[in-house]
């Protein structure tokens, strides 16, 4: 192989190094997109539709924080 020797390994390790990245990057990618609002944005959306009033809104968003 001569001075060649080197460059089938090389390939696999670079290879599986970007398999890896790849991996990790669309598992990230795809948990957060999965994830919806959280129960702060759910409750400001329903005070914000009109479905609870001042004080219910007051005592959720103390119990959330």
């Amino acid at each position: 192989m001569g001075m060649l020797g080197w460059l089938w390994p090389t390939l696999v390790v670079v290879g599986l190094v970007l398999l890896a990245v790849g991996v990790v990057a669309l598992t990230r990618r795809s948990g957060t997109a999965s994830s919806g609002p959280t129960a702060r944005e759910l409750l400001d959306q329903r005070y914000a539709r009109g479905e609870i009033d001042d004080a219910e809104y007051q005592r959720r968003r103390d119990q959330l924080s």
